[in-house]
């Protein structure tokens, strides 16, 4: 009979083994979720104020993409920014030999 559910993992077989983790995928990831949080937040706020009438200029629709999608884009900026700052520290393979 097969067995179906959550396979059960064993502690202690490979205790030895580095457990690798993709930390650009990981971050993106949550770069992705924050940035649709901030947007639904704004979206949810922006429809009550265009309901009850209070974007009315040409001065507040422009305001609109500036709020949605600035932050979220400064984020991931500052995100690829970190990322090439701490690629920095990392040591270089260098051949064995003299100076050149």
């Amino acid at each position: 009979m097969a067995r179906f559910g959550i396979p059960r993992r064993t502690f202690g077989v490979n205790d030895n083994e580095k457990t690798l983790v993709n930390w650009r995928r990981g971050l993106f990831r949550i770069w992705v979720l924050i940035s649709v949080a901030w947007l639904m937040g704004w979206m949810v706020y922006l429809i009550m104020q265009g309901v009850q009438g209070q974007i009315a200029t040409l001065g507040d629709f422009l305001e609109i993409p500036v709020l949605l999608f600035g932050p979220p884009v400064a984020l991931l900026f500052f995100g690829v920014a970190a990322g090439w700052a701490f690629r920095g520290f990392r040591i270089e393979d260098r051949p064995a030999g003299p100076p050149a």
